[in-house]
């Protein structure tokens, strides 16, 4: 489908041919409810397209798809021919009473001919229903096994930090590199409902089952979304809600003063409490499935507990009481902490506010909180450790979250493939190898933990997402969300192959080829162009977008690389430093505490060291600066050469958008490799072994 507002949108990964198997082919629909209709209608959008055929009862003729619930009233008994025979044998081989399938899982086989989804729950069914997009031809083509299908996490969501109002410095997006907002223009909604059904629909085809519509940052018009203008919510709950997508809203912590007029937000105040209840009471009478609120208090500004004296578990219980009744949840930041440090005091670290604001506070959240944490413990860089945060709260649910829009990976301007970082920290074990991996902890011990939530990389851009290969990072993200093991390269070949259908191009697998050597290893190759060793930043302040070595270093944001003409990185051990290790279980603890055993990836993260010390590598440290951006450089400009051998295999004007969007990574990277290497030169005064020119 294309929006009729913006004519030429392009399908990322559901263009109309993705649908030709199933379009061309007899298809059965059994079951009822709006995401059922949902089903029907793309099976029936697909057949009227490629002369196919689909029914909602039961025929005498043979089917080539079968699509039924199981709870579906009346559900002919047996089912038609083999799908009766996957429902019998899965029931058989689990028995009572996990003989179910299962919340939003499906079962999915092919015998005797006939491809069978069966889902105990219409969004179920759904997602069965892509996941036979996904297969294409080979979901009819060949025998397979009942296999049952289910998320990891219950929570699949994306935070859109979109604002009504244009914002002065953030604009229409914050941190936004597609764009305008698909929801907002000027004050106003957009008026453009196919666009946001569109969206919809490609958040469903990867499993997202939730978004937030508004900026964590609630500015004056935003905050007017949950009264005088929950209308506007609604509409968009309304467009989303065939696919399967709960509404979540942004709220201020200070909505009571400056929404209810009352003289205090204090969480403990009676008159706070029930306007609260009153407030979420009418959100839910106007939007039922309503998912809650998302909540970013006390921290760059934002107001919180902080002013009456309450803490972050009393600023976040206010909220889960009002929302318990209805079934809602609240998202509670934790990325707080002291945005007006002084540079000079080497004792504070920004790294270590989040675990020392909440893991004192685990287990006095209601059941309904949710506290949503950032992957690491800074500021999505390009590198950094897991958050030890997400081990210090067991007895609380949490949440993951990851950054889809590159705000510091390029901007979508660069070529920059997130899932296998996101791989990294997914698989990331903060008791060692015996324990639970950071997805176990954010999936929950059964499916019901805070999920993954990521920042979402939409905007008005006619490709989504400004530059049309990151649409690859917002699929990937809905995938692993529902299943955190999957390999990053499958994925990218799930996304070439519905995005770049067979179809569009004769040599389907030259253009495959050309596509992993672009982006399989492109974040490592944005890491090698920029910060080094995990020290983080050096890009230009506010825009965040190319290098600026010292444009943080003296400033109150907290991140620091306190390079001189001796060493760089800072010292966060227990011994010497700010302490920050020692928030780790003993197991990366230690790890990260020695100068021996911490990976090189991280070095300058956790340790300052002479620019002549030996990494794991045997590289020198000043000598792995030069090389890496020496290296990251030319792998940038080597994308741009390689991409252009494939001109003529996909849609022109697409190639000619990603052929400009690497040629400005190309000269960024450059500026990348002779800013860094410059200055370090500079402080160190070491020469490149290899000979090579650096500016002076």
């Amino acid at each position: 489908m294309t929006s009729p507002d913006l004519p030429g949108t392009h399908p990322a990964w559901l263009p109309p041919e993705a649908l030709r198997p199933i379009g061309s082919r007899r298809t059965l629909v059994l079951g009822d409810g709006l995401l059922t209709g949902t089903v029907h209608d793309e099976a029936a959008r697909a057949c009227a397209r490629y002369g196919g055929h689909v029914h909602r009862r039961t025929r005498t003729q043979p089917y080539d798809l079968v699509l039924a619930l199981t709870t579906a009233e009346p559900l002919p008994e047996p089912l038609p021919g083999p799908a009766q025979t996957v429902l019998d044998e899965f029931r058989s081989t689990t028995g009572p009473p996990a003989n179910t399938i299962g919340g939003e899982g499906y079962l999915a086989a092919r015998r005797h001919g006939v491809t069978t989804v069966l889902a105990d729950d219409p969004a179920g069914l759904l997602y069965g229903l892509f996941h036979v997009v996904r297969l294409g031809e080979r979901a009819f083509t060949e025998e397979r096994p009942t296999e049952r299908h289910a998320p990891a996490m219950r929570r699949r969501m994306l935070d859109h930090w979109d604002n009504v109002d244009i914002h002065p410095v953030m604009g229409q997006v914050e941190r936004g590199y597609a764009g305008g907002s698909i929801f907002w223009r000027d004050g106003t909604p957009r008026g453009d409902p196919a666009r946001v059904r569109d969206y919809g629909r490609l958040l469903a085809a990867c499993a997202v089952n939730a978004i937030s519509v508004n900026n964590v940052n609630v500015h004056a018009t935003e905050a007017l979304l949950l009264t005088d203008r929950l209308g506007d919510v609604a509409a968009i709950a309304d467009l989303l809600r065939p696919y399967g997508i709960r509404i979540h809203l942004s709220v201020s912590f200070a909505s009571p003063v400056t929404l209810g007029r009352l003289p205090t937000a204090d969480p403990l105040d009676e008159d706070v409490r029930t306007w609260w209840a009153d407030v979420t009471e009418r959100v839910y009478d106007t939007i039922p499935d309503f998912g809650g609120y998302v909540v970013k208090a006390d921290s760059e500004g934002q107001p919180g507990p902080f002013t009456y004296g309450r803490d972050h578990a009393d600023g976040a219980n206010l909220l889960a009481e009002a929302l318990e009744p209805f079934g809602g949840v609240v998202h509670w930041r934790a990325f707080v902490y002291n945005h007006r440090q002084d540079w000079r005091d080497r004792s504070t670290d920004r790294a270590r506010a989040a675990h020392d604001h909440f893991a004192p506070l685990d287990g006095r959240f209601r059941d309904n909180v949710i506290l949503q944490v950032k992957h690491g413990p800074i500021d999505f860089q390009a590198r950094e450790p897991v958050s030890p945060v997400i081990a210090a709260m067991p007895a609380t649910h949490l949440a993951v979250e990851l950054q889809v829009t590159q705000e510091y990976t390029g901007q979508q301007r660069h070529v920059c493939y997130l899932p296998p970082m996101w791989r990294e920290v997914l698989d990331f074990r903060p008791w060692g190898p015996d324990g639970p991996a950071v997805a176990d902890i954010a999936g929950g011990a059964s499916g019901n933990g805070g999920g993954l939530v990521g920042v979402s990389n939409v905007g008005d851009d006619p490709y989504w997402t400004g530059h049309p290969l990151a649409q690859a990072n917002l699929y990937a993200f809905g995938r692993l969300a529902w299943a955190p093991w999957t390999d990053p390269a499958a994925i990218l070949d799930e996304w070439i192959d519905l995005t770049f259908t067979p179809s569009a191009t004769r040599e389907t697998e030259r253009l495959r080829r050309t596509l992993h050597t672009i982006m399989d290893d492109s974040w490592r190759t944005y890491e090698r162009y920029t910060a080094p060793l995990g020290v983080g930043f050096m890009v230009r302040p506010g825009r965040h977008y190319g290098p600026d070595v010292d444009g943080y270093e003296y400033t109150p944001w907290g991140t620091y690389h306190f390079a001189d003409r001796d060493g760089v990185g800072v010292d966060r051990t227990r011994a010497t430093g700010t302490g920050f290790t020692g928030q780790y279980p003993p197991a990366w603890s230690e790890v990260y505490e020695s100068l021996d055993r911490c990976p090189d990836e991280l070095l300058l993260f956790f340790h300052h060291v002479p620019y002549g010390h030996v990494l794991h590598s045997g590289s020198t440290v000043i000598q792995h600066i030069y090389d890496t951006h020496f290296a990251g450089a030319e792998q940038a400009a080597e994308a741009g050469r390689r991409w252009e051998e494939v001109a003529g295999l996909v849609d022109p004007s697409l190639h000619a958008r990603v052929t400009d969007l690497l040629a400005e990574q190309a000269r960024c990277a450059g500026e990348w490799r002779d800013q860094i290497n410059t200055y370090f030169f500079r402080k160190s005064g070491e020469p490149d072994t290899r000979g090579r020119r650096i500016p002076r």
